[in-house]
């Protein structure tokens, strides 16, 4: 029997596959540095609401190493499900302890965070997946395009319309 997929479905996992596929290096699969068999270390700021099926889908193609909520009860919920990574409840001191630790940041908090947070994490090199919208003006997103390119980090907002 087969298994119905919506469109919804579709969307999502073909968006998480592909942020996968650019995180995981797959384009420079010829490249000796890293092995193809690693895994996709995951920071996931905002677990609550979106974040919770964000970091989700994150955890089913790598691994969530850190994740980080202001509100102590989507964190707990979530430390449940990620038993293995750190808990913060602020995403600028996960990033400083965790940096060496993550290659990708998924951004999932109340809008007027998405750039700042965004900004953060692709200025260490880490490749983000943020939710829309992704800036508030103009001029944050072409800063956060700047950065982008500065560093060469894959990026990709979430739209699920």
């Amino acid at each position: 029997m087969s298994q119905k997929t919506t469109r919804r479905d579709f969307i999502q996992q073909t968006t998480v596959l592909g942020a996968a596929f650019w995180v995981s290096g797959a384009p420079r699969a010829f490249a000796k540095e890293n092995s193809p068999l690693e895994r996709v270390r995951y920071a996931c700021i905002g677990v609550g609401g979106k974040g919770r099926s964000d970091s989700a889908d994150a955890g089913k193609h790598g691994d969530v190493v850190a994740i980080c909520d202001i509100d102590e009860e989507n964190l707990s919920k979530s430390s449940r499900k990620f038993k293995e990574a750190e808990t913060f409840v602020d995403y600028r001191e996960m990033l400083d302890k965790m940096g060496d630790k993550i290659d990708a940041v998924t951004v999932s908090t109340p809008d007027h965070s998405h750039a700042p947070a965004s900004a953060m994490a692709m200025k260490m090199g880490k490749a983000c997946f943020t939710q829309k919208p992704l800036t508030h003006s103009v001029y944050e997103a072409r800063r956060l395009a700047e950065i982008a390119k500065e560093t060469g980090v894959p990026t990709m907002m979430g739209n699920q319309g």
